[in-house]
């Protein structure tokens, strides 16, 4: 039975993500297929610097310890379409023993990634006890970016049961890639614009001061 289709060989492979997708190419004269209108690609840029949201269990100290970064094992478990994520691991530190060098790292490499070709939105994975100190320097040093910059991090690490972490990555990513250029804290459902976002401890999660 005819399928419509042209013959294998008459199609190519487009790589949205991880996997190839073939799509048939229209032979001359046939009004019946057409190339497709592919959706624009997303170009997001993470920057690691440690966390919660990255610490690993040392089975010989017995502690949770920021050793290097894991969130490629992370982004192997979403399916993100149309959406090419670039890692640059920065530091692999707890929040609470990042220095102001440090800090000036950090907003010198978002600059960097702001100013990327193509460059959708930037990510920063970073600890939550000074997540919010990092955004602002970075609101301070920017202003409104020409992309959106998204600070994220967890409250129990991946490799833990009931993490947030993967969530709130998950979050991170869609949020670089759609809401409007600024500096945000995003975690649990909400994207909360700098500056004026503080820890809250005791509901652990994000707020945003009046």
């Amino acid at each position: 039975m005819a399928s419509g289709f042209p013959p294998m060989a008459a199609c190519r492979g487009l790589r949205l993500s991880s996997a190839p997708v073939l799509v048939p190419i229209a032979r001359k004269g046939d009004a019946t297929l057409a190339p497709p209108t592919l959706p624009p690609m997303r170009r997001i840029t993470i920057l690691t610097t440690g966390g919660t949201i990255e610490k690993t269990y040392d089975e010989a100290t017995g502690e949770l310890e920021n050793r290097r970064s894991i969130v490629h094992r992370m982004l192997a478990e979403l399916r993100l379409e149309e959406t090419e994520v670039t890692i640059q691991e920065l530091l692999s530190k707890d929040s609470l023993d990042l220095t102001e060098e440090d800090r000036r790292r950090i907003v010198e490499a978002v600059r960097t990634a702001v100013g990327s070709a193509g460059s959708s939105g930037v990510v920063v994975l970073h600890g939550t006890d000074t997540l919010a100190l990092t955004g602002e320097r970075i609101v301070e040093a920017l202003g409104t970016p020409a992309v959106p910059v998204v600070l994220a991090g967890a409250w129990r690490p991946y490799e833990m049961k009931r993490s947030d972490a993967l969530q709130n990555l998950t979050e991170a990513i869609f949020a670089a890639g759609t809401v409007a250029p600024g500096v945000y804290a995003v975690a649990h459902g909400r994207a909360l614009p700098f500056p004026g976002v503080v820890k809250n401890r005791s509901r652990r999660t994000f707020l945003r001061e009046a």
